[in-house]
């Protein structure tokens, strides 16, 4: 049996809402009594190693001096504080504006963001958040955008000059509601949307740049000019570096092509099948089904050839995979102007695929599909924050990884690094945070504060 029971002695909403008393009754040997009294805690212990990755990048810093200053008189909150602050609670799982009424005084949320978690002001309500979000134009969201490929180079560049970088391009959907700006139907997603692009680093997994289009974008729209941006910026750092992208059927388009081999850049993009492709592969696929048929076991072929679409001004080199196996027939093509070996080739741009596995971290452990914003430009400012959240987590992800820990998923790693209950005490002299005895993270720290690898 579960009681509740307002305390006498509360004055006004709040107070009453947090004395309020819960008495569970049952078999064990004494009753359990909880109330929300328990002063200065935190859900999320892990924030200051949050804190520390962000000075290490100078990540948050960085985006707001792009920002808009859009208050008149001086701001109780300064622009680095509010973009902590939403990136933090982002990275934390709080990816709704509301969230800031209550995590606004979380004591060390306030301590991660610049403020005594007991002495200091609170941080910013919803209806701030909610300015500063829309205070955003094209002109910053640009200047944000551009930040992030900075430090994505700067991070790509400690451990020298790269000869070679790939790069992954992918589009995904982030399902609209109601009258948002630039949302439109789309039907390959049947549904109305947002069509962001997303680049990644396809050896090392940095992500590049996050770009909001409108709902109705083809896959490859406005792929050469972003790419164009990247490549200018990459080789202004590194002259002699190489660069090679690789993307699915969506961005099979001249543009892109005409692009990478005026500039020298290599390609390997996916083609939609058609019935020349088909044409072009039935000899292997022939081939294929006789091994088959021989011992019933799966058969994998790749070969290549010469194909000209009607929109090319060139035929261009074309690898194709084909496959028997019980379930059926599985033929696939990709046009490409790298050199090697055919087979090499096509399973370079298999692991391609990874690429779907980062996207899952950035929608599902960092919501960064909850673009809710009525403004088209609020939106892609919010795509921006939730990418930099991603930034935060990923690379303490990657300290972890190098120390010897098995890769984990962001939302794995956040509930055992981050999510642990600790009590905030400040002093004269310093802040002392109480975790929770007995935490399966507390190996994480250890590998974290002491550079220790992880046991094999």
């Amino acid at each position: 049996m579960v009681e509740v029971v307002p305390s006498k002695t509360g004055r006004g909403p709040t107070s009453r809402r947090l004395e309020r008393r819960v008495f569970f009754e049952g078999s064990d040997a004494l009753a359990l009594e909880a109330a929300f009294d328990g002063g200065k805690l935190s859900s999320d212990g892990g924030l200051p190693w949050l804190r520390s990755t962000d000075d290490e990048l100078d990540l948050c810093e960085s985006l707001a001096s792009q920002m808009p200053e859009w208050r008149d008189r001086r701001p109780r909150h300064p622009l680095p504080e509010l973009v902590r602050q939403r990136v933090y609670q982002i990275a934390c799982g709080y990816e709704d504006q509301n969230d800031s009424d209550f995590l606004r005084v979380d004591p060390l949320l306030k301590l991660a963001c610049g403020s005594l978690p007991e002495t200091g002001g609170d941080l910013a309500s919803q209806p701030t958040i909610c300015r500063m979000e829309n205070a955003a134009t094209s002109r910053p969201c640009y200047r944000m955008a551009r930040a992030l490929v900075e430090l994505y180079a700067t991070q790509r560049g400690k451990d020298g000059a790269p000869e070679k970088i790939l790069l992954d391009f992918d589009a995904t959907a982030d399902p609209t509601h109601g009258d948002q700006q630039e949302s439109y139907y789309h039907g390959y997603f049947e549904g109305h949307i947002y069509h962001p692009l997303l680049v990644f680093d396809g050896e090392t997994g940095h992500l590049v740049t996050a770009v909001l289009r409108l709902g109705n974008s083809h896959a490859s729209r406005g792929a050469v000019a972003v790419l164009k941006r990247i490549v200018a910026l990459l080789q202004r750092i590194w002259p002699a570096v190489e660069i090679e992208i690789r993307a699915d059927a969506g961005f099979a388009v001249p543009a892109i092509y005409d692009y990478c081999e005026t500039e020298g850049i290599g390609y390997t993009v996916a083609l939609i099948t058609n019935a020349r492709l088909r044409g072009l592969a039935v000899p292997l696929l022939n081939e294929a089904l006789e091994r088959y048929e021989k011992d019933r076991h799966k058969v994998r072929l790749v070969s290549e050839g010469r194909y000209r679409a009607g929109s090319w001004d060139q035929d261009r080199r074309v690898v194709y995979k084909t496959e028997v196996m019980e379930e059926g027939t599985n033929t696939r093509f990709v046009v490409t102007n790298k050199p090697g070996n055919a087979e090499n080739l096509y399973d370079h741009y298999v692991k391609r695929g990874e690429t779907e596995n980062r996207i899952k971290d950035l929608k599902v452990a960092l919501k960064a599909d909850r673009l809710s914003c009525h403004r088209f430009w609020a939106n892609q400012f919010r795509l921006l924050l939730h990418a930099a959240a991603y930034w935060l987590l990923d690379t303490v992800r990657r300290k972890l990884t190098a120390a010897g820990v098995e890769r984990m998923q962001l939302d794995t790693l956040r509930l055992r690094l981050v999510k642990i209950g600790g009590r905030v005490k400040e002093t004269l002299t310093d802040v002392r945070l109480y975790l929770a005895s007995g935490h399966p993270g507390e190996r994480l720290w250890d590998i974290l504060a002491h550079g220790a690898r992880a046991p094999s």
